[in-house]
């Protein structure tokens, strides 16, 4: 072989091997790229990205209930979503922290986008504010979320099954939360975090199973009273707002789903939640499964989860609200400053109706 010919082989050669290796190098760097970076020295002003982030084992999802399209819950094309939560759990001894830590996963608003609705009761009532969900778990634990929660807030995406973990470590203590091994429900809103129940598998849509008489369009809208019932039993009626509980005075812009806006004056009334602290016992059953619903002289009503009333740890209070003066659509009404929209801003509220134990 002349001089030219090896000259040119050696050139082929490395050319080959020069090009092996970019493909290498773009191979590792494309898996460097998939892995969560771990901002050790803090090069960002990313308080959440300093630990390495764990896969947790996840179960197969199924919706089922009062939907058209029951089965199986694809994930492959649904964003991850992403949350920081300060996990506490009631303990006899007082709340007990468990952890810190942001959490990656499916929102429950995502996993419930492609559901097709059919409710049970929609021929007597079609709002679907009195729809709730309830999630169970591999040990047969329950967590429920009303539908307004879901997709009503201001803050979307906040309740999500999470399939990833990451510690939030304290800076001088470097503690080291234990780290959950399952998937899990996490709920950023909550202060009292027992709703986050590990590996669950079953979704259920579900309508709450009180008849109540409907009379759309009734004028006036009026009932000098609300009645409160637990668990069927009435308890409390009241013909104005306790004056031992202060009242609190919420700003707002004021929007309908349907209407637009309504307005942008200030609601003042009492907080939902202190009128239940001597009445309903805070309880991790009350947390997890624990429902009202709110109803107005005309049937009209709207589920909430007991959480959403009286777990709450971002402030975002439910207002109840006394107007004497007014008789045509009062004396009573709900004020929810969670909500984006107003449709469960009732008015004309007569009934609360409160239950543990769903069917």
């Amino acid at each position: 072989m002349n001089k030219i010919n090896l000259y040119f082989s050696i050139l082929i050669v490395l050319l080959f091997v020069s090009c092996k290796n970019d493909q290498n190098l773009n191979v590792q760097n494309a898996q460097d790229e998939k892995k969560p970076r771990v901002d050790t020295a803090d090069l960002t002003n990313d308080f959440y990205d300093n630990a390495e982030t764990y896969d947790l084992k996840t179960n197969d999802l199924f919706i089922e209930g009062e939907i058209s399209n029951p089965g199986n819950v694809d994930v492959s094309n649904l964003k991850l979503r992403s949350i920081i939560v300060k996990e506490t759990l009631i303990d006899g001894r007082g709340d007990q922290f468990v952890g810190a830590y942001k959490y990656e996963g499916y929102s429950l608003y995502d996993l419930l986008n492609q559901s097709y609705l059919d409710k049970r009761n929609a021929d007597t009532f079609k709002p679907i504010i009195d729809l709730f969900v309830e999630i169970e778990n591999d040990e047969g634990e329950k967590v429920v979320f009303s539908w307004g929660e879901i997709f009503y807030p201001n803050h979307l995406h906040e309740i999500i099954i999470a399939t990833k973990v990451t510690r939030i470590v304290p800076s001088k203590t470097n503690e080291l939360w234990d780290l959950p091994a399952a998937s899990k429900i996490v709920v950023a809103s909550d202060l009292i975090t027992e709703r986050n129940i590990a590996q669950p598998k079953i979704i259920r849509v579900k309508s709450y199973p009180k008849n109540l008489i409907v009379e759309k369009g009734k004028y006036p809208l009026f009932s000098p009273k609300v009645d409160f019932y637990f668990e069927n039993e009435k308890k409390v009626t009241l013909f104005e707002n306790p004056k031992q509980i202060p009242e609190t005075t919420l700003h707002t812009i004021f929007y309908g789903r349907g209407r637009g806006i309504h307005s942008t004056q200030p609601f003042t009334g009492i907080d939902l939640k202190t009128l239940f602290k001597d009445k309903i016992e805070r309880s991790k059953k009350a947390i997890r499964e624990g429902l009202f619903v709110m109803a107005a002289d005309d049937g009209y009503r709207a589920v909430f989860s007991y959480s959403e009333v009286c777990n709450r740890n971002d402030q975002a209070d439910i207002l109840l609200i006394c107007n004497p003066e007014v008789k045509t659509d009062g004396i009573f009404r709900l004020f929810p400053s969670c909500d984006f929209f107003s449709d469960r801003a009732i008015k004309g509220l007569n009934t609360i109706y409160y239950s543990e134990h769903q069917l």
